[in-house]
């Protein structure tokens, strides 16, 4: 076997281990946006965040600017969710418990480019990061 065949096969088998010891990959991680990447591309405008909490969550305070589009509404409301896919949508609710469940069913619905975000506004208000009431 020459000496390159050999390395190629060497790095083949590596990358086998390395799948294997990880774990089997899974969709979700891939659904998922850290609070800090989804506050970066919120505040910088590359992306939509979507606050997906009832309105008396909302009345604890909101990220500035975020769209309040509380779930129970979704469905008569789910024109307003952007469908361009160069504007990511980021989904947020107080835990991440609804808004992955939000996300697979518009997923079902053909919508690509929304994900959703960990932590939710729980994690964002522990962090102390601002928050405004609804409308402000």
């Amino acid at each position: 076997m020459s000496p390159d065949r050999a390395r190629r096969a060497a790095l083949g088998t590596l990358a086998v281990l390395v799948l294997t010891a990880a774990g089997p990959l899974h969709a979700a991680d891939a659904d998922a946006v850290s609070l800090d990447e989804a506050r970066a591309q919120h505040e910088s405008k590359r992306a939509i965040l979507i606050d997906i909490r009832e309105p008396e969550e909302h009345a604890t305070g909101v990220a500035a600017g975020a769209k309040l589009l509380p779930m129970r509404q979704l469905g008569r409301r789910v024109s307003e969710i952007p469908t361009d896919p160069s504007r990511p949508v980021l989904l947020i609710c107080n835990t991440q418990n609804r808004s992955s469940a939000t996300l697979r069913a518009l997923r079902e619905r053909g919508y690509g480019h929304v994900r959703f975000v960990q932590g939710g506004m729980s994690e964002w208000a522990r962090r102390g990061w601002p928050m405004v009431k609804p409308g402000g």
